[in-house]
């Protein structure tokens, strides 16, 4: 009997230690001990953009300073807001990340029903890379410069049409923001993607795009497109010369930016250990130069750092969003 009742006594003991033990193994994980397995960075855009290709060269490099692979999956869908969504509702261990863009910070007020609060349920780790969107437009239009462009659309007998990625898409707030400051109507068209926009950009069915530099640099080399500005409030190192429309517009910016989100609640040694890794990424001078190549600035930060920007930029492009009146139900 007593044997009995020190085995069961033992086992008791055992099955209370047992939580103890868990929230113990946690906490060494969160203190060091992370990862142990690979990682997953979510892209809430179909395969093969410009935000595709970028988190695919961070997941490259990232296992040099992790230790794990780090496996990319792309969950589109709701202009991103699928992939964020399901980051938000992955368990807060490390071991699911989103890679997203400033289009879901315009999706806080583009969309009337956001699956998820930005702010509540994802924690900033760091911004990867800094993106102008550039003003093209058609080479047959008979315009050189900004200025030309803009007393063209001023002087245009018929509608100057500029293209997008779609309604509430930085092309689309680009060219509001212009056509406020400009004093201009120019109208807008939305399409499925900025592909098809570039595509009737090419063949003359639009006059002009504000694209992303990353995605029409080959139009740029070749010159099928003209380049007359573009969006930041300083030139492009990868386009010395072409201006910056604030150089005409003084107080235009518009700035893309890409960054990493961890769901909340993810241990902050853990986001600590990510953010170190990607900035010691983003200082490699081959990746450097890979992001100069195709237009884009690094642009590690602190999580901190990025989640006071978000807080500043969900209101910024907050107001962007309602002064062009886009909406999505």
């Amino acid at each position: 009997m007593t044997t009995r009742f020190a085995a069961a006594c033992a086992a008791l003991l055992c099955s209370l230690a047992l939580p103890g033990a868990a929230h113990a193994a946690t906490a060494a994980e969160g203190a060091g001990a992370w990862p142990a397995r690979p990682v997953t960075l979510v892209v809430p855009l179909a395969p093969g953009g410009s935000t595709d290709s970028t988190a695919r060269l961070l997941a490259q490099r990232l296992p040099h300073y992790l230790g794990q692979p780090v496996v990319v999956e792309n969950r589109a869908g709701a202009g991103g807001n699928v992939g964020a969504d399901h980051v938000a509702k992955s368990a807060a261990d490390g071991y699911t990340f989103l890679f997203s863009t400033t289009t879901l910070i315009a999706n806080v007020t583009l969309y009337a029903n956001m699956p998820l609060n930005v702010q509540k349920d994802l924690q900033p780790v760091s911004r990867v890379s800094l993106i102008p969107n550039v003003l093209m437009v058609n080479t047959k239009l008979p315009v050189t410069s900004l200025k030309s462009f803009i007393e063209y659309a001023k002087d245009s007998k018929t509608p100057v049409y500029y293209g997008s990625a779609g309604n509430g898409t930085s092309q689309h707030l680009s060219g509001s923001m212009f056509n406020e400051m400009a004093h201009l109507s120019m109208h807008h068209v939305p399409y499925k993607g900025g592909a098809p926009a570039n595509m009737d950009l090419l063949s003359g069915q639009i006059q002009a795009v504000f694209s992303p530099l990353v995605e029409v640099l080959p139009f740029i080399d070749s010159g099928k497109l003209r380049p007359l500005a573009v969006t930041t409030a300083q030139r492009s190192p990868r386009l010395p010369d072409v201006p910056a429309v604030a150089e005409s517009l003084p107080g235009y910016e518009i700035v893309l930016w890409n960054g990493v989100w961890a769901p909340a609640g993810t241990p902050a040694p853990i986001v600590d250990k990510m953010n170190k890794a990607i900035n010691a990424v983003l200082g490699e001078a081959a990746v450097k130069k890979t992001l100069a190549d195709q237009g884009s600035t690094p642009a590690g930060d602190s999580p901190a750092a990025f989640s006071k920007l978000v807080d500043a930029e969900i209101i910024k492009w907050g107001n962007l969003v309602r002064a062009s009146g886009a909406k999505v139900e």
